[in-house]
């Protein structure tokens, strides 16, 4: 038993290397977000500052859990990568999304990837596992019809969206309601004899003539 450990407990040992709730949070960035660089994992969500941030890093780097390398699309910036540590730990960061959704008041928008990876099981993981390593460590591509990325992505887009119209009700229909015709299936606020409709177009007839009358001399 080394002295750098307080026992041999495996719970013990993996929660000295990644129970920090920063270091579990850049790997869910790193994971669901696909931050690579430094900057993009300074905007996290829980708003992590820049000194945590590169002492977490350097720990992570340490317990060979990411890795660092030059980007090559950028001189002056480094790109990191998850190892297949870090990415076997997918399943435990699955597994809390799940917990937390049952039993804590997660916000929407940021539980619904949760939602559909405890939907998807051990299935969805080890897919979502297969392009990580794509995506981390080069592994070839696998020809797939769906990725698990893009079903996560798109669950949470279409989730921002809804809200974003609840948020602001006031759609181009009600905005200019002469653009929609009753026959066409107007909205249901509509008279389906075009009542509106009709308003709409005496009042540009109206307008038009009194433009008209002003530029007679």
């Amino acid at each position: 038993m080394s002295e750098d450990h307080k026992s041999g407990c495996p719970i013990n040992l993996t929660l000295e290397v990644v129970g920090d709730k920063w270091s579990l949070l850049i790997i869910r960035d790193m994971m669901f977000g696909n931050k690579r660089h430094y900057r993009e994992l300074l905007r996290s969500e829980e708003g992590i500052s820049s000194n945590i941030l590169a002492d977490r890093l350097r720990m992570l780097l340490a317990q060979g859990i990411i890795t660092k390398a030059d980007d090559p699309t950028h001189l002056q910036k480094s790109v990191y990568s998850l190892t297949e540590q870090g990415i076997e730990l997918l399943p435990v960061l699955a597994q809390m999304a799940v917990w937390g959704r049952k039993y804590l008041p997660v916000s929407e928008e940021l539980g619904i990837r949760a939602q559909l990876l405890e939907e998807g099981g051990p299935k969805m993981w080890r897919a979502f596992m297969e392009e990580l390593r794509e995506r981390h460590l080069g592994a070839p591509p696998r020809r797939r019809a769906t990725s698990v990325t893009s079903q996560l992505r798109a669950a949470h887009d279409t989730v921002v969206a809804r809200q974003a119209r609840a948020a602001d009700p006031m759609t181009s229909a009600d905005r200019f309601p002469h653009a929609w015709s009753a026959q066409a299936g107007g909205p249901p606020w509509q008279a389906s004899s075009g009542t509106q409709v009709r308003s709409g177009k005496a009042a540009a007839r109206t307008a038009k003539a009194a433009l008209q009358r002003r530029a007679r001399p």
